[in-house]
């Protein structure tokens, strides 16, 4: 029999596997985050006719003849191109700008996928929705105050607790900026309400106490007599139920203090120091803490019967700076900045992921707390990843173990919330590899046809 019957055949075979790939191709032309594959043929073995032999003194060399015995698969390859973004505005939905999976979990099996549109369950789980799979990450944990995620331990799954609580947090800080007018007037004995309103600067600033509730601080500051570059300061929690809060302040502690400071100026209009009551002066250095204490009215009174009181610092900046802090300048009365640490309680509302993979949970109360973190693997050679369906893959032998960490650090891309990817599928492409298979496809069953003819005619010769 003739071997172009048999190269045709496998021709036919090959080019139909080819065109099974663009097939599916094809049909995930719209699979988020679908990586087409692509078939690469070889040559098959080849039938030596004649070996090569040497040049000689009389002759030249003569090549081998070799006639080919057909074509094979050699490799349907993954390719990992970057597909383009689309925005959904889908706040679960995440995409991949660069190299790098997703890691979900089955138990103990681990899936990895390009494609992003994750969902949360009836616990709050993140999870990829068609299939239940759970998307890994690290979950923050609380460490001195603050959420801190822990990048080198092993990743879990990422639980977003919505409608959990945000207890309530007490003032422990006051920042205050502001500029006190050079030109302000001393207020003298027996002033006008209209005169004392122009020789005063008044700043008002919620805080809180341990149960939420809240309260308001109030700082008075008005021109020490017969001093250019001095103020008395006035501090008062809830001023209208002062007796009863009774607002302390010193530098360091309240014990047998009032509640008034003296602020000192240099000549220069930059803060140079602080005396409280009992004659306490801050250093010519540093940041200036007034500690300041005040009645809860709503606190149970503590074991000895007294009532109990809150404790904050009243920060007023740092000496010699002229960058949110006091200051004495030429210019009108202004509160520059001031701000506190205290919150109520607050319920989780909604939450937000960064193009690190850092979710963000935002509370009813204002706040924003880290949740966790999403986990990215990236492989040695992805393209030995094998396919698992359900936009997954899975490690092969060749693919080498999954390196696990942070987006954006070794080699791995960032991602965008709020987006999917397409697939890479470009249907130009197919559909010109979908002609030269076809033509391909052809002209192997024509070979097949000349070589029948051909034999039909041997056949022939003896009548």
């Amino acid at each position: 029999m003739m071997r172009s019957l048999y190269s045709g055949v496998s021709g036919m075979q090959n080019h139909q596997t080819r065109m099974d790939v663009i097939g599916n191709n094809v049909a995930n032309v719209n699979t988020n985050g679908f990586k087409k594959g692509r078939v690469d043929f070889q040559d098959m073995i080849s039938q030596q006719l004649s070996g090569a032999a040497a040049p000689t003194a009389e002759v030249g060399g003569v090549n081998p003849k070799e006639v080919g015995l057909g074509v094979q698969v050699a490799a349907i390859n993954t390719i990992f191109t970057q597909g383009n973004l689309q925005t959904t505005g889908v706040q679960t939905d995440i995409a991949i700008q660069g190299n790098g999976f997703f890691i979900l979990k089955n138990g103990e099996e681990s899936f990895y996928t390009r494609d992003g549109s994750f969902g949360l369950d009836k616990a709050g789980t993140l999870v990829e929705p068609a299939s239940g799979l759970r998307v890994q990450g690290w979950m923050a944990r609380e460490v001195n105050g603050e959420q801190i995620v822990q990048t080198a331990a092993t990743p879990t799954d990422l639980v977003i607790p919505v409608g959990s609580k945000d207890p309530a947090k007490a003032t422990q800080n006051v920042k205050l900026a502001c500029n006190l007018n050079k030109n302000t007037p001393e207020i003298a004995e027996g002033a006008s309400p209209q005169d004392i309103a122009k020789g005063e600067w008044n700043i008002e600033q919620k805080i809180y106490d341990n149960f939420g509730n809240e309260h308001l601080l109030s700082v008075r500051f008005t021109r020490v007599p017969g001093t250019p570059n001095q103020w008395r300061g006035e501090v008062t929690v809830d001023a209208e139920n002062a007796e009863y809060t009774q607002t302390r302040i010193g530098l360091g502690t309240t014990d047998g203090m009032n509640n008034e400071f003296i602020v000192n100026f240099d000549n220069h209009g930059t803060l140079r120091s602080v005396t409280d009551a009992a004659g306490n002066v801050t250093n010519e250095d540093g940041q200036i803490f007034l500690q300041t204490s005040f009645t809860v009215p709503e606190a149970n009174a503590d074991e000895d019967g007294n009532p109990l009181r809150q404790t904050f610092n009243l920060n007023l900046g740092t000496i010699g700076s002229q960058i949110d802090t006091v200051t004495q300048y030429a210019s009108q009365s202004s509160t520059k900045a001031i701000s506190q640490d205290g919150y109520t309680m607050g319920y989780l509302d909604t939450f937000k992921i960064d193009q690190s993979g850092v979710i963000t949970g935002v509370y009813s109360n204002g706040t924003n707390r880290t949740i966790g973190k999403i986990a990215m693997a990236s492989f040695t050679n992805q393209g030995g990843l094998e396919k698992a369906g359900n936009n997954t893959y899975v490690e092969s032998n060749n693919s080498g173990q999954a390196n696990i960490g942070e987006s954006g650090i070794a080699g791995k891309g960032s991602m965008l919330a709020g987006a999917l990817e397409m697939s890479n599928v470009d249907l130009t492409s197919e559909f010109t590899d979908m002609i030269t298979t076809q033509r391909g496809f052809q002209s192997n069953a024509k070979t097949i046809q000349t070589s029948d003819t051909m034999l039909e005619t041997v056949l022939s010769l003896k009548r």
